[in-house]
């Protein structure tokens, strides 16, 4: 019979965790109300109980073993897990209150024009929507569910593609007249998101482009800024078929390749809006009725894909 694993005490636990997220026995000492001799007890205690070096003194800083890293790592998500039940059961009367935040492009072309929709499904629920570019601290900044662009790739949450986000390569009439050939946009600053560094190499991969270290770039924390930059002639962007669409049809941007020069592409290389959430979140019925009723959206009706007409076959 396998005998049951002793844990350490839960006090050495939580200082080990704010010594590894400081790197320091005194800023842990200060956070923690206690002396760093205190401190440097209860580590002891740790590595006595646990039999391992956590940490390498080297004059008067300190270094995280491997052993360390691996352990900070289950240690912070146990004390966000704990953190996140006491906030749950003392908001008890509360707790028809969902906070939801979203990209702020999701928010303004997908979210908005919906949300009202969700009143029918949770009448009595108190939604509260933020729009932060970046992914939050759930339990930090207090949120249930984002919805964040990227390519996916949150392995530690529940993870649910809700759109694609296709791009147009897009520049103003003038820049337009000087691409006559996918090599030529390597002539001209590209606009890029600073989310993803992938976004350009993988069009200019697919249109089989041969890149050099002198390719310009400008990075930009968001679609709306790069679209911006786009139409003052800063350089050629990849603009998002919703936008596209609307510049397109008004004549203040031209697609200087066409259309759809990119409609083919991997869809591992297209970026999207993806619904995420940590999985414990499930378990409360108004943020799971949200999650439901987000993933059973169709929200790739809002990109009017249909109205971008397919490309004709060359003649002889």
């Amino acid at each position: 019979m396998t005998s049951k694993l002793r844990l350490p005490s839960l006090n050495a636990l939580r200082v080990f965790h704010s010594v590894a997220l400081h790197k320091s026995f005194r800023q842990a000492a200060d956070e923690l109300l206690v002396t760093p001799q205190a401190v440097g007890q209860q580590i002891k205690l740790l590595e006595d109980t646990l039999q391992v070096t956590l940490f390498e003194r080297k004059g008067r800083s300190i270094e995280l073993t491997e052993s360390s890293i691996l352990l900070s790592h289950y240690v912070k998500a146990g004390f966000d897990e704990f953190a996140e039940g006491v906030r749950r059961v003392t908001k008890a009367t509360y707790r028809d209150r969902i906070n939801l935040n979203a990209s702020p492009y999701f928010a303004t072309h997908y979210l908005l024009p919906r949300l009202s929709l969700f009143r029918e499904v949770l009448p009595s629920a108190d939604l509260r929507l933020t729009t932060m570019i970046d992914m939050p601290d759930f339990g930090r900044d207090d949120i249930d569910i984002t919805v964040q662009w990227g390519y996916g790739g949150w392995p530690d949450y529940d993870t649910t593609l809700l759109v694609p986000d296709p791009k147009m390569i897009c520049c103003t009439p003038a820049i337009g007249q000087q691409v006559t050939s996918a090599q030529d946009l390597t002539r001209f600053t590209l606009l890029d998101t600073v989310k993803s560094k992938r976004l350009w190499p993988d069009i200019l991969r697919h249109l089989m482009v041969e890149q050099t270290h002198r390719d310009r770039s400008i990075g930009f924390d968001d679609a709306a800024t790069m679209r911006c930059a786009t139409l003052q002639g800063i350089g050629i962007g990849l603009v998002s078929v919703i936008d596209a669409e609307e510049d397109l049809k008004s004549g203040a941007l031209v697609a200087p390749l066409g259309r759809n020069v990119l409609a083919d592409m991997n869809p591992d290389e297209i970026p999207g809006f993806y619904l995420v959430m940590p999985r414990g979140h499930a378990r409360i019925k108004g943020v799971a009725a949200l999650h439901r009723w987000m993933a059973q959206q169709d929200w790739r009706s809002e990109m009017k894909i249909s109205s971008i007409p397919k490309p004709t076959p060359l003649s002889d």
